[in-house]
Order: C-alpha cells, then structure tokens, then sequence
C-alpha cells in the first residue's frame, strides 16, 4: 500500500510539479487516503492541485484525459500526466457542489451533460477496458455475485455489520432473479459505458457557472444508470430527503431524459428504478474488489462497506435509501 507521507513520494512529487509549474509558496497535502493523495500547488494565476493514486486506480489519469478529449469542459482541465506513475496535475476547477447551496437545483442541470458524456463515450469501451478501466457490465454481475456469497471473510458471516448467515441464503436464492433483471435492464439497448460509481456532491466542481466531474479512480464500465445508485444514496443522506420523494424522482427524471433515444418516459424511468437495485449490488461489487486488493492488515476499516450494498439489495427500499433497516 502506498505511502503518501514518504519524503521521498514527496520529493519526487514536488519536483515534478515545479517541472510543470511556477510554484509560488508551500505545497499542502490536502488528503491522503490509502487510495489517493491530493496536493494543493499555488502558482501566480490560481491553484493547480496534484493527484497520485494507487497502482489498481493507475487507470485515473488516462481515462480523466480520454473524457477530456470527448467533453473538455464537464471534467478537471488536465495541465500534464504521468501514466507510469498514476499522476496528473490540474487546473483549479472551482469550488465542491456540496459546499455551495443549491445542491438540489444544480443536479438537474449536471446530470443531463454527465448524461452526454456517458453517451459520447459509450463507442469507447474498448479503449476504456484497455486502460484498465474495471468491467463491470451487467451481463457479468450475477456470476460475480455468486463469488462473493461464497467468500465468508468478505462478507464478515455472523459478525457485528456484516451479511447473516440467513441474509446470504437469501440472496443465493435470488440470484436467478438478479440474472432476470439484469436481463431486463439490458432489454433496452442503452450501451454499457463510463460508470463513475461515486457522483456526489463532493465529486463536482463548481466555477464560472460551470460544474466539472472529477475524481474518477471508482469508475469502471458498466451500465450508464448504476450510477443513480450513489448519487441518489449521497443526496438523499445529505438533504435529508424522503427516500423515493418528489425530489429524488426529479433528479432522476432530468438524468434519463438524454435517453430518450433507447425508449418511452416510462420504460426509462422503470429501467432507472431497476438499476437503483441492481446498482445497489453492483457497488458492493466494487467495494469487493477495491477491499481485496488492499494487504490483509488494512482490510478492516471497509470490510463493512460489502455487506451494507446487499443488505440495502434485500431491504428493498424506494431509490434513495441509505438508511441501515431496522434489527439489521
């Protein structure tokens, strides 16, 4: 696991940055998480910002530049990257969508373009595989399911925030159903493509009336509506909305009207309602394979972050639900 604190990460890091840019005063670290780390780097104009990530994200820089060749302006302005070492330098992009007010309205507005660049890179899932962007696409999803229901020390079996020996027969039993939605998720035809399976508030940036996506070390390919399932989840925690409400129901309205193409209002908001579910699967998915690729000893802090995705699956709940059921 990599360690961002390392002066010699560090001094490696600096120098590469001063390479790149006139640096003006201290360089900060702003975050530092066993997946990534963010530098702050003043400059003359405005702040650029430096991110390395872990070698199993090394993908992040090279998909941030294949997105900024499709549709510069919805994601981080990149100024260099370093694809051997999982680095990229950019352009201050403004301020975090949670930190501002108006969250709610901003959405109908960022959804539809994030929309756009879905669809404008759905031509690109080979180049996006071959990036080593994750495949995540639903025609897989159930066999992946079942490996994870037969890996115990995943699901923490019995133990205190994990998946009960009874909750894990349940979803055994559902898998057929689970292959049946997928099935009928795919009937419509909307090609799998960028998924960025952690859009939330604190993952756009807000500048001059424009709002880039940023933070794409979670994305991989897969369906284009898996990603309501975090989306919806954030906002709902964050707003303190009913999940299912009215709100909730508009943003995802304002999401699925750039598909209209692959189907009715209807068929496309029951298709988004569906993949709320099977994206609520999926996301445990990617906790599983983020979580295993870690060392044993730095296992525990997210162990628990699998097991939450499938018991949400079982619960049942509107789109939105977040919150841990009662007894569970």
């Amino acid at each position: 696991m990599a360690d961002w604190h390392d002066p010699a990460f560090l001094a490696d890091a600096h120098d590469w940055i001063r390479s790149l840019v006139t640096v003006t005063g201290t360089i900060e670290q702003r975050h530092a998480q066993w997946w990534s780390t963010v530098l702050r780097v003043p400059t003359p104009g405005a702040p650029v910002w430096f991110k390395a990530v872990v070698e199993g994200a090394g993908y992040e820089p090279r998909l941030t530049e294949l997105l900024a060749g499709l549709r510069p302006l919805d994601v981080p302005e990149l100024i260099a990257i370093d694809t051997e070492r999982g680095w990229m330098l950019m352009r201050d992009g403004g301020v975090r969508l949670r930190d501002l007010g108006g969250e709610l309205e901003a959405w109908e507005t960022i959804l539809p373009a994030y929309a756009e660049l879905q669809l404008a890179t759905a031509s690109e899932v080979g180049e996006l595989l071959g990036l080593g962007v994750p495949d995540e696409r639903l025609d897989g999803l159930p066999e992946r399911l079942t490996q994870l229901l037969g890996d115990e020390a995943f699901l923490m079996l019995d133990e205190p925030d994990g998946l009960t020996t009874a909750e894990r027969a349940r979803l055994v039993a559902r898998i057929p159903e689970v292959d049946a939605q997928c099935r009928e998720l795919a009937g419509l035809g909307i090609p799998a493509t960028i998924q960025h399976d952690d859009l939330h508030g604190g993952n756009v940036l807000v500048r001059d009336g424009r709002n880039r996506v940023l933070d794409w070390g979670d994305a991989c390919v897969s369906h284009p509506f898996h990603s309501l399932t975090v989306l919806l989840r954030a906002t709902a925690w964050k707003l303190e909305l009913e999940p299912g409400g009215s709100e909730l129901r508009r943003l995802r309205d304002a999401y699925v009207e750039s598909f209209t193409a692959f189907g009715t209002r209807q068929e496309l908001t029951e298709a988004a309602d569906l993949a709320y579910r099977t994206g609520t699967i999926a996301r445990s998915l990617a906790w599983y394979r983020a979580v295993a690729a870690l060392p044993l000893d730095a296992r525990a802090e997210d162990l628990d972050t699998i097991a939450y995705g499938l018991q949400r699956f079982l619960e049942g709940g509107p789109m939105g639900a977040w919150r841990w059921a009662a007894g569970s």
